[in-house]
């Protein structure tokens, strides 16, 4: 959460929203307008946007049916007291999506979600954040437009292309430069490390339903600059 020794809020945010796997949904209760809070797994698009995978038995995918509007609250997790902890508050829309591209982004975060996610009464849904609210400790409390929480992703279909054959050569061929990353760069501990996505602005690994985002120096909108970006990477790690 620091640039350069000074606190970056966009970071902090983006950091949040990217290593996420769960968090509490918001939502209105049709007719008395009553508010309705769940716990919902959670992932993101490659801009990231969040991503639900949500059952039309539940009562919150029924409230968002009826009114689309919902927040979702996204922390740290923090051992001891979670207040000590960073949270953001996202508010925007949720709506219904289709394609492949957002089930590949939420089961690659979400392996065991494979086993029903193809069930008739499960969809995808993506949230459109209109703002967030967020809370990172003392004096560090941020309002954020949109522009501030997604990463601009509109130069890079060509990385959009490549992403998913990205993420496969990486766990296929280059492991331990996953585990490298995650351990020497991101101090975490030791284990088995997966690339689970690439963006514009960073990376993501995950061990189980721990997720670490590794942020990039510079943007990569190419497969070429990714290379050249992972390299140097690797690089920096195998040196520490």
């Amino acid at each position: 959460m620091e640039s350069h020794g000074k606190f970056d809020p966009r970071q902090a945010t983006t950091k949040l929203l990217r290593e996420a796997r769960s968090g509490a949904l918001a939502t209105l209760v049709p007719g008395s307008g009553d508010p309705y809070c769940s716990l919902v797994n959670v992932a993101t698009a490659i801009d990231g946007a969040p991503l639900l995978l949500l059952s039309n038995l539940a009562l919150h995918t029924r409230n968002i049916l009826a009114d689309a509007r919902v927040s979702l609250m996204l922390d740290e997790r923090k051992e001891n007291d979670p207040l000590e902890g960073a949270r953001v508050m996202l508010m925007g829309r949720c709506a219904k999506i289709s394609g492949a591209a957002a089930a590949d982004s939420y089961l690659r975060r979400h392996p065991d979600a494979r086993a029903y996610a193809n069930f008739a009464d499960f969809s995808f849904y993506r949230m459109e954040v209109t703002g967030a609210h967020l809370v990172a400790g003392f004096g560090r409390i941020v309002d954020l437009p949109p522009q501030d929480i997604l990463t601009e992703v509109a130069d890079a279909e060509a990385l959009i292309e490549s992403e998913a054959s990205a993420i496969e050569h990486m766990n296929n061929d280059h492991a331990d430069t996953c585990r490298l990353f995650a351990t020497r760069l991101l101090g975490a501990e030791d284990g088995e490390w997966r690339c689970v996505g690439v963006d514009p602005e960073g990376l993501e690994l995950q061990k189980g339903r721990t997720a670490l985002r590794l942020p990039f120096r510079q943007r990569v909108t190419a497969p070429g600059p990714l290379r050249a970006m992972l390299k140097d990477l690797a690089e920096k790690a195998r040196k520490k």
